[in-house]
């Protein structure tokens, strides 16, 4: 499904420069094929902003080559941002006023930063309930990420995510709870997804919510559940949209952190993600940045780009199919005006008909 530079946003012309497909709206004019106008709600710091962009762009465009893609990011006004940020904000990314008064087919919802223990405590719960209500009414289905995943079963269901005893940090091992699913029916039956997170959803709380687990992970909990009516919210615990490098630029991070005595600790690995090679090479690069400290030396550089390149990724083919999965059934389902959630045929209890 290609998607369609509709805007300048910079993120268009960098994903053309990878060599994925991005049309121009002129060309998108004089294709006879549907479109499709999906929102990325961004909640994302500053910092993470336009990766966190970029990663859900590429992952729906590179999903399925059904339909064309309008993607409509768009923030919450009540986050904090940096004059920057701000103003890359208000140049390239649509208002909820516009969203509210043209339509969207499907919605995806990414995480947040969180600076309190109960998610109803932080500045995004109202505003992010505003928008969740409006879609539930609107649009045909919501995909939510980690943070977003947890706010929706604490706002939906009562059910309010735990604090892990360590965070939960690494790329592990999932296998299909119920592969009849539409959303799974046709992808690896074991896979691997990122997680990077210090809360979670038990599956018991899945469970009393009423809501269907698709793919769980003995070591890191559900990944993927579907709501009551097996499609109208989809959500994520893990993180499929992550780049390669996303895991060693946030243990970077961490690194950086405990250099400024921001925590105590030195970071632990990410889990099942570093060859033992580069483990070798950072724990090289940890002892002489300890030696350099007690020592009052001149720290030395992370070595980032001498291990960037052994990295594998065994996780972005099966989260892009599972999206394909989910825009694919979004495109049978959808009413032909974005303003509407389904065509007339459709039972919104039962969109993709699996009940009957």
């Amino acid at each position: 499904m290609p998607l369609v530079a509709h805007t300048k946003l910079p993120t268009f012309e960098r994903l053309r420069n990878e060599g994925q497909i991005v049309l121009s709206p002129r060309r998108a004019a004089h294709q006879d094929i549907r479109a499709l106008h999906i929102g990325l709600l961004n909640m994302m710091p500053d910092k993470a902003l336009a990766a966190t962009e970029r990663q859900f762009f590429r992952l729906v465009g590179e999903s399925n080559p059904i339909a064309q893609f309008y993607m409509h990011p768009f923030t919450l006004k009540e986050l904090e941002r940096s004059p920057g940020a701000m103003q890359y904000v208000n140049r390239y990314y649509d208002s909820f006023e516009d969203i509210q008064r043209d339509g969207l087919d499907a919605l995806i919802i990414t995480g947040a930063n969180v600076t309190r223990p109960d998610l109803a405590a932080e500045p995004f719960w109202e505003p992010l309930i505003k928008v969740v209500r409006w879609a539930e009414e609107n649009v045909t289905s919501v995909l939510c990420s980690c943070l977003a995943t947890h706010a929706v079963l604490q706002f939906r269901h009562g059910q309010k995510r735990r604090c892990l005893p360590a965070k939960r940090w690494g790329v592990y091992r999932h296998h299909v709870m119920d592969g009849g699913h539409p959303l799974v029916n046709d992808v690896n039956t074991r896979f691997y997804v990122p997680h990077s997170r210090f809360n979670e959803v038990g599956r018991d709380q899945f469970d009393t919510a009423g809501l269907h687990v698709l793919v769980e992970s003995k070591e890191a909990g559900v990944h993927l559940a579907v709501s009551e009516d097996l499609f109208r919210v989809v959500y994520f615990q893990g993180h499929p949209e992550y780049d390669t490098i996303s895991l060693l630029k946030e243990y970077k991070r961490e690194v950086l952190r405990f250099t400024r005595h921001e925590r105590e600790d030195y970071p632990p690995f990410p889990e099942n993600y570093f060859t033992l090679q580069t483990q070798a090479i950072l724990e090289e690069y940890q002892d002489d940045l300890l030696a350099a400290q007690k020592e009052g030396s001149k720290l030395p550089e992370f070595p980032e780009a001498l291990i960037a390149s052994s990295i594998d990724n065994t996780w972005h083919d099966t989260g892009e199919a599972i999206v394909g999965n989910w825009i694919g059934k979004v495109y049978q389902v959808t009413h032909m005006d974005r303003r509407l959630p389904f065509m007339k045929e459709v039972d919104p209890n039962d969109p993709l008909g699996l009940k009957k």
